[in-house]
């Protein structure tokens, strides 16, 4: 979800409302019950006898943003635990709506049979254009646990998708509105050795297609630029195999609290494959995690560069920023160009430690820094075109593996708000 300057006064009208809503429905309205396992079929739970703890909590829905006007509706969140009081089932059906994209109803799902296997389903479908079907799978279980199998399989369609032009100067006058509908895979086989490292092998697919908006107030792609002045901007096809060297210390995973991370990849594209061109993907990634005060307070950073090599790039296969995960004070998609370099610090700062109808969460907050410009190679980076977005994030932590979090960060284009799952880096 993306907030930008204009409403944010609409925005901080549904927000004490809506908080003043999730108080009262979080005092009055969750419960906690204990139910049979034989009568919760796998994946709900992977244990025999007993009684497990279900929580059920129901929360409403309230989002705005200047495109896609106010969604509002209701979900709720069903938590399962297994025999050490962890969630390792998460269950919430949502029903929304919202001008642009009618009623949408969704389900998402997280299954955590084992510390070292887990699956997240994500199944949505509105009246109008958007859709997701998404299952992830992981499985660190096999070869004395050295071996990391991951799975990724879509088919989605975002009717408010934007383009603002190639190059860090790209002026939000340009913006342009488009729906991604795409559908491909991401698989990847990981082999441990040593103790801190990994090399990993994997293949990707994408099949995409551009199609006319859903918010009919910007003005559609192919309506401002053609072909020839945007690669892929007709639909393209990737089929890319990967392969990445990792050296890891981190003490988690999902939510890590010290340690430090390394990785280098390589990934080429091919039309021997099916690719819609020869080019090609380098990327080198580098993340710290310090912490003090018994990990109440950690310092965390990630330093990146991506670079992409060739010849009529596919505008959504060259390097981008912005976004939840990169440049927080931008939609998704704001910078692209053939490479980019970005910097995010934060400092993840524990308030307090709460529980609620028996489930104990960790709330943080994290103020944080993010630096980043979209260029044609490193060499050629220019101070004036770097952005530097200042925000905040609000995140509630239950352990081992999940991970709630608001982030808004401030760029030239006014703040951007953010609400989803897990860290963003």
């Amino acid at each position: 979800m993306l907030i930008s300057f204009q409403n944010i006064q609409v925005f901080s009208s549904l927000l004490r409302p809506a908080c003043i809503t999730l108080v009262c429905s979080l005092l009055l309205a969750g419960c906690t019950s204990y139910i049979q396992r034989e009568k919760l079929p796998f994946p709900l739970t992977s244990e025999e006898g007993d009684s497990a703890k279900v929580v059920i909590v129901p929360l409403p829905v309230i989002a705005s943003s200047p495109n896609e006007g106010v969604t509002s509706g209701a979900l709720t969140a069903f938590l399962i635990h297994n025999k050490r009081d962890e969630i390792n089932t998460l269950l919430a059906p949502q029903v929304n709506h919202n001008p642009n994209f009618g009623i949408t109803a969704s389900l998402y799902a997280a299954f955590y049979p084992a510390s070292d296997r887990n699956i997240e389903l994500n199944l949505s479908q509105s009246g109008r254009v958007n859709h997701a079907y998404e299952i992830r799978v992981r499985d660190t279980s096999m070869m004395e646990k050295k071996l990391a199998l991951n799975a990724y399989l879509f088919k989605l369609a975002d009717g408010s998708s934007r383009f603002f032009g190639f190059n860090a100067k790209s002026p939000q006058q340009q913006e342009t509105n488009y729906t991604n509908d795409e559908t491909g895979y991401n698989i990847s086989a990981g082999y441990q050795f040593g103790e801190h490292y990994q090399i990993t092998l994997g293949d990707r697919f994408r099949d995409v297609r551009i199609g006319t908006g859903a918010v009919n107030k910007i003005p559609y792609i192919k309506d401002k630029f053609s072909s020839s002045q945007i690669p892929g901007i007709d639909g393209f096809t990737t089929h890319a195999p990967r392969i990445s060297f990792t050296y890891s210390t981190l003490n988690d995973r999902d939510t890590p609290t010290y340690g430090g991370y390394a990785s280098i990849t390589f990934e080429p594209t091919m039309k021997a494959l099916g690719g819609a061109g020869d080019y090609r993907h380098y990327e080198v990634e580098a993340k710290g995690f310090i912490p003090l005060g018994e990990a109440r307070y950690i310092t965390v950073f990630r330093l990146m560069y991506n670079q992409t090599k060739g010849e009529n790039v596919p505008f959504l296969e060259q390097s981008i920023l912005g976004g939840e995960t990169t440049l927080r004070g931008y939609g998704r998609n704001r910078f692209i160009d053939n490479s980019f370099f970005l910097c995010n610090i934060e400092e993840r700062i524990r308030l307090f430690r709460w529980e609620v109808f028996g489930v104990t969460a960790d709330w943080e907050v994290a103020p944080f820094i993010d630096m980043g410009a979209v260029m044609e190679s490193l060499d050629k980076a220019n101070g004036s075109n770097f952005e530097l977005n200042p925000g905040i994030g609000f995140r509630a932590i239950v352990r081992p593996n999940i991970v709630g979090r608001v982030d808004l960060g401030i760029g030239r284009d006014g703040p951007a708000l953010f609400v989803g799952l897990g860290y963003p880096f």
